[in-house]
Formats: C-alpha cells, sequence, structure tokens
C-alpha cells in the first residue's frame, strides 16, 4: 500500500509562533530579574555591625541599653535589630555613621568588634529570597582608594642572602677550605675559592638542592644566579600572597565591601567605598610588621657568622642566633591584652608546624633566653626600602613551652592591639609602599550617582518619545522592549557575585539603551523593507526577524569580543564599562530579539488582516 503524499510531508511550521515553554521562560526571566533589581530600587543605607561576644558584659546587652547610649552621646540611629548574638544599627548617612563608631569603640575597647556596611533598606521579604543591591564603586559611594608599590626586588634579596648563608653554613660544616661569598646586582651571588675541588662541590649542592638557581664560572669565581622562570614564579606567588595578606588586613577593620586587585607589575589596587577617614586603614594596610622568636647567645658570639646583635626597646645591644626558632607566617592568632601588672600584653597561638617547633627549642633550652624580635620595611628619602628590627623582650624560658603562650613589650595598648591586628592578618611577604592615596567624598559620590542616573533617565526618555512617534504601535513594543531590558540588565548586574557598579558603568548603561533600541530599528527596517516587496504583514514579521538575526548577532559578538578584552586588561572604571557593556549586549538580544517577537507573536503575528503602520 502507498503512503499518502501528505504523510511523507514535514510538519508545517506556524509562523509566528512561540511555544508555551518560551513565554514560561520569558515570563520566570522577567520576574526573577525584576526581583533582582527591586532592591537597588530601594536603595541602601550605612550601617554598624557588633558581636555580642565580643564585648564586656551587662554594656550593650538589648536594643534598648543600645539606642539609650547612643540618645545620651545625640546620635540618632533610623533602626536597630538584634538577630542572636549581633546587634545592627542602620544610620540616615555616613557621618552619624563615624561618629557613633568612635562612641562605640570608647565604650568596647576594641575596635575589631565593630564592622560597618551598607545594608538594604528593601522590604524583609527581598532580602530573604537573596536579593541585594548592587554595589557601588568608590566613584559613586565614595571612599578611599589607595595604589601601593609591592618591593619584590627587595624580597629576592632577602632570598639571596639566606642562600648565602646556608652556603656559609654548609662550608663550615662539610670543613671546605674557605669561600668568599659577595652579593652583587641582580640578585646574584659571587663565589671565589682558591679550591677547586671546593667550587665543583658547590656547583653539585646547587644543581641538586637549589634547582632555582644556576651557576656560571667566570675566570677563577663563580656566579650563582635565579633561573628567569623560578624568578617570574617568585613575584607571581610573592603577589598573590601579598594580596591575601592584605584582604585579611581589611577584614580585620570591619570593611566589607572592599576591592583588592592586582594593578601592573608591581601593583596593587585597594578601593574602600564608604570610608571616610583613611588614617586607619593606611596605617594597618601599608604596615610590614612582624615578629620573630631567636635564642638569646652570649655577647661573647656577637661576631660569629651565625649570630648577629640587635638593640632592645632600652637601646642595649642583645646577640641572638642568625636564624629564628619560628617566624610570624606561623601566627595564627594574636590578641591584645593587659597583664597583672598593668602592662599590654600580646597572647600568640601558633599554627601545628610553628607549636611542634617551639615545643621542641623550649624543651631543650630550659632556663636559657630567648628573644621576640619585631621587624618592619620603610621607605628612606631616596625612597629605597630599609628594613629595621628591635628587640621586643628578652624571656627566660621557664618551662617547655607549646602552641599558646604571651609576650610583653610591645608598648600602649594601643600599639599592642594594632600589632595583634597585623599578626593575626599576617606578615606581608614583601614590603609594601603606597605610592598614591585619593579620596572621595560621599557628597560627590551621590552627586556622580545623581548626575549619571539623570542622564541615563534623559537618553531613556528621548529614546522612547522618538521610536512611539516614528513607529507608531511597533515603537511602543520597542519601548516595552527596552523597559525589560534595562530592568533586566539591573538585575543581573545584582545576581552577579562581586559585580560592582561604577561612573563608567553608568555610561555603558545609556550606551546599551542606544544598542537595545538599535536591535529594533534593524528588525523594523527589515520588516518595512518586506512590506514594501509585497508581502503581507504576518509574513513580514517572520521574514523581517529572520534576516536581521544574523547581522543582529554578528554586530553583538564583535562588540561583546571588545567588552571581554576591556574587562580582561582594563582594572577598576574600564572594568565597570565593560562589565555594564557586555551584560547590556545579552539583555539587549534578549528583550529585542525575544521579548518584542514575543509581544508581536501575540498582538499581530499571524493576523495578517492588520495593517500596522512602519
Amino acid at each position: 500500500m502507498k503512503k499518502s503524499s501528505r504523510s511523507k510531508r514535514s510538519p508545517r511550521r506556524l509562523m509566528n509562533h512561540y511555544a508555551s515553554w518560551k513565554y514560561a521562560v520569558l515570563i520566570v526571566t522577567v520576574i526573577v530579574l525584576t526581583l533582582s533589581a527591586l532592591p537597588t530600587w530601594f536603595g541602601e543605607q550605612p550601617s554598624i555591625q557588633i558581636s555580642a561576644s565580643a564585648h564586656r558584659p551587662n554594656e550593650l546587652s538589648s536594643v534598648a541599653t543600645i539606642d539609650r547610649y547612643l540618645k545620651r552621646h545625640h546620635i540618632d540611629a533610623d533602626k536597630i535589630t538584634q538577630s542572636g548574638e549581633q546587634f545592627t544599627l542602620v544610620f540616615r548617612d555616613e557621618d552619624t555613621q563615624t561618629q557613633a563608631r568612635k562612641v562605640l569603640n570608647e565604650l568596647l575597647g576594641e575596635s575589631n568588634s565593630i564592622s560597618f556596611s551598607y545594608v538594604s533598606v528593601a522590604p524583609s521579604w527581598l532580602n530573604q529570597l537573596g536579593f541585594n543591591p548592587i554595589k557601588l564603586g568608590l566613584d559613586l559611594r565614595g571612599g578611599v582608594q589607595f595604589l601601593l608599590n609591592v618591593d619584590v626586588d627587595k624580597a629576592f634579596a632577602e632570598q639571596r642572602d639566606a642562600l648565602a648563608d646556608e652556603l656559609r653554613t654548609r662550608a663550615r660544616e662539610e670543613h671546605w677550605p674557605p669561600l668568599t661569598i659577595q652579593s652583587l646586582d641582580k640578585n646574584q651571588l659571587m663565589v671565589s675559592s682558591q679550591d677547586t675541588q671546593t667550587l665543583t662541590q658547590l656547583t653539585s649542592l646547587i644543581h641538586n638542592q637549589y634547582p632555582d638557581w644556576q651557576i656560571q664560572q667566570t675566570h677563577a669565581q663563580w656566579v650563582i644566579s635565579p633561573i628567569d622562570k623560578a624568578k617570574n614564579d617568585f613575584q607571581t606567588q610573592t603577589i598573590a600572597q601579598n594580596l591575601k595578606i592584605i584582604r585579611g588586613r581589611i577584614e580585620e577593620l570591619g570593611i566589607t565591601e572592599a576591592l583588592v586587585q592586582r594593578q601592573g607589575e608591581h601593583g596593587i589596587r585597594i578601593e574602600l567605598p564608604g570610608v571616610q577617614d583613611p588614617s586607619e586603614a593606611k596605617n594597618v594596610i601599608g604596615a610590614t610588621a612582624s615578629l620573630a622568636f631567636y635564642a638569646v647567645k652570649e655577647p661573647a658570639k656577637a661576631r660569629t657568622t651565625d649570630s648577629m646583635v640587635l638593640k632592645d626597646n632600652d637601646g642595649k645591644d642583645v646577640v641572638i642566633d642568625k636564624h629564628p626558632v619560628i617566624s610570624g607566617e606561623h601566627i595564627v592568632n594574636a590578641r591584645a591584652g593587659v597583664d597583672k601588672m598593668g602592662f599590654s600584653e600580646v597572647n600568640i597561638s601558633l599554627d601545628h608546624v610553628g607549636g611542634k617547633r617551639m615545643s621542641e627549642f623550649s624543651a631543650k633550652h630550659i632556663g636559657q633566653a630567648m628573644a621576640t624580635v619585631y621587624r618592619e620595611y620603610t621607605r628612606d628619602a631616596k625612597g629605597e626600602t630599609q628594613r629595621s628590627e628591635r628587640v621586643l623582650s628578652v624571656a627566660t624560658i621557664q618551662s617547655q613551652l607549646a602552641s599558646q603562650f604571651r609576650i610583653t613589650g610591645a608598648g600602649s595598648i594601643d600599639e599592642a592591639q594594632q600589632l595583634a591586628l597585623l599578626l593575626r592578618a599576617g606578615s606581608l611577604t614583601a614590603p609594601v609602599t603606597i605610592v598614591e592615596e585619593r579620596t572621595i567624598g560621599a557628597s560627590l559620590g551621590a552627586e556622580n550617582i545623581h548626575n549619571g542616573f539623570a542622564a541615563l533617565a534623559l537618553g531613556l526618555g528621548l529614546t522612547l518619545t522618538f521610536m512611539a512617534l516614528w513607529y507608531r504601535r511597533l515603537g511602543w513594543v520597542a519601548n516595552a522592549a527596552l523597559i525589560i531590558n534595562m530592568v533586566c540588565l539591573l538585575g543581573l548586574i545584582g545576581l552577579l557575585p562581586g559585580a560592582v557598579l561604577t561612573l563608567p558603568g553608568i555610561a555603558g548603561l545609556v550606551l546599551t539603551v542606544g544598542m537595545a533600541v538599535d536591535t529594533n530599528v534593524l528588525i523594523f527596517e527589515r520588516i518595512k523593507d518586506k512590506m514594501h516587496e509585497g508581502r503581507s504583514f504576518a509574513q513580514a514579521i517572520d521574514a523581517g526577524f529572520q534576516s536581521a538575526f544574523s547581522t543582529i548577532l554578528d554586530a553583538n559578538i564583535t562588540t561583546m569580543i571588545t567588552a571581554v578584552i576591556l574587562f580582561s586588561v582594563g582594572n577598576g572604571p574600564i572594568q565597570g564599562f565593560a562589565l555594564t557593556l557586555g551584560l547590556g549586549l545579552l539583555t539587549s538580544m534578549f528583550s529585542g530579539v525575544f521579548a518584542s517577537r514575543a509581544i508581536i507573536n501575540l498582538i499581530w503575528g499571524r493576523d495578517s488582516r492588520h495593517q500596522v503602520r512602519v
């Protein structure tokens, strides 16, 4: 039996028709992104968070107690809430927030019990759904920006000097003939010896145990220098470690919305939105303080190669071993306090490795002295990095120490608290210098927001008016798609973790308005051309969308490539512009092609009797 020809035909495609699931995807997407954009519309206010476990009992025990305490100092909080062991205080502006923090710091004693940020004033049900306002950049919120330079060469020079000390120690242990080791520029060492066999052993030692260094013979001398790959890897690791430590220090200050990222080859850029007093942050961020613990030696051994002499707080000489028992990287926690005599002290906790080393050392040296050495880096008048060290205290080991102990001699209680903060956050692996500092006032940030969104509103209003007058009914469809585009774009920025809106980002929003409506202009002009060819309106819609899609896609892909490159190689404001530009391309395709086609399909799609002026 022959099958009918109709059964062999492929199913006929319905013109200007979307399946139900496509409308469902469109509606759900718009609803979710609208909910994500709403908290930004409501805005946010400055706030302070207080951890109840960090302050002393009966000082701030309830919301009413905090409110009375602030009003005694003529400070009004818009809202005070309690959640578990944490209080949240909301204020009308940054000035009131700063005044309240000073007052509460005096009461609580330790500044690290308080953190300040911004909280959303949107309805609580939006916050419970996980939707938050878009984070604002430094130029919109106001705050402080630092540009730091990392002295990687200084850190590598210390690696070179440590290698020289290791070689001298090895030569003494192996009873080699005398070696002359000199430090050269470019982190090189020059080694000379009268015994060629010693130089041969030295070459074998470098190759086997120090693979990141190479040794070359020049006449009767040998030059030890780092290989290029090792130096590049050291630079990358040093910058990455400093970034991690600086982020930790900023968190210790209670700043929750900071931006810390690498800039250039040796630079680190820090943005602290909402911070109007940079003095405390500046002192902590750029500090290079660290502690190390050394065995104390007899004064008679002051001139030996494995010893060094440092000054204590009274200016007296203290002879210590050249190699520390443990250094700052093994400190996991530090808290400032006061001993029974009223002097400041710092209680220190070590990690497993540090605790084991300290336990083993103290067990073997009971009755002997151990020195706590404080080290920091500074810049001299010529801009060169200088390292200074001093002995904080010398204590006799009375018994075997564990992973927790205390040190004294750090100075006043404020100095002890700052030292404890630095030790908790870690010591920088390379010295840093603040080379640029910029402060943007909160009023200037508010002015930037007002001017930026005024430009956006003006551009959006003129575009909506033009489309409505020029394309008539289809123009209203384009206007609806444009509004959907802007809502979806703001909602998408709010959903992305780490996304920050800057002033150039607002410029990207304005540019997105033009790109989004350009999509509809291309489609509507193609529809107009098809109708001039004599096709029905329904046919013109179908052909117009299909023929314009490839052009729109090509244009958006090339622009997206530019946005990706800008985001990859740029920083700060450039990244903010690239972010909104790239996301705007995605939402423009979604609204200009998908959403507008869905609206047109519902209203005029399959009815050729409608004649719409385009």
